[in-house]
């Protein structure tokens, strides 16, 4: 039997800014890890990529689109989560790793260079991944306490 109850629905669950705190980092973390993954393994696809006709997974805009989402990711989630915890581990990773990114797609000698840009790109990923990581951690181990800032 149905009741009005049930014909009624809730109201729209609404994200706590904690929960899109936790997203941002999650996304930026998995984001950060398929960047390095596809960086490592870049090498490898380039020989293949012309026999399935995917080049474009292979070109410099769509990896300069790529550092520049994972800059503005990285700092807007990082920021935001050191403006809760106070705790800089995650900027001291998310930094150089993002230095290293800009320098891999900006330096033509390192970026025309397949396997020093590759070293560069997994390790600047792996840094910016760690950095959300290490995020997460801080914004799930924070302790609410009188010195609260918020």
């Amino acid at each position: 039997m149905l009741y009005y109850n049930d014909l009624v629905s809730s109201p729209p669950k609404v994200m706590s800014p904690s929960s899109r705190r936790n997203l941002f980092d999650r996304v930026g973390a998995y984001g950060s890890i398929i960047c390095a993954l596809h960086c490592a393994l870049l090498p490898v696809a380039i020989a293949l990529l012309p026999s399935v006709g995917m080049v474009a997974l292979a070109s410099a805009g769509l990896e300069q689109a790529f550092v520049v989402f994972a800059t503005l990711l990285g700092l807007g989630s990082l920021v935001w989560g050191y403006r809760r915890h106070g705790a800089a581990r995650a900027l001291w990773l998310l930094i150089p790793g993002l230095l290293i990114l800009w320098v891999g797609v900006l330096y033509p000698p390192l970026h025309e260079s397949v396997v020093p840009h590759a070293v560069a790109m997994t390790l600047g990923g792996t840094l910016v991944g760690l950095g959300h990581v290490i995020n997460l951690r801080l914004n799930h181990g924070h302790v609410h306490d009188a010195g609260c800032a918020h």
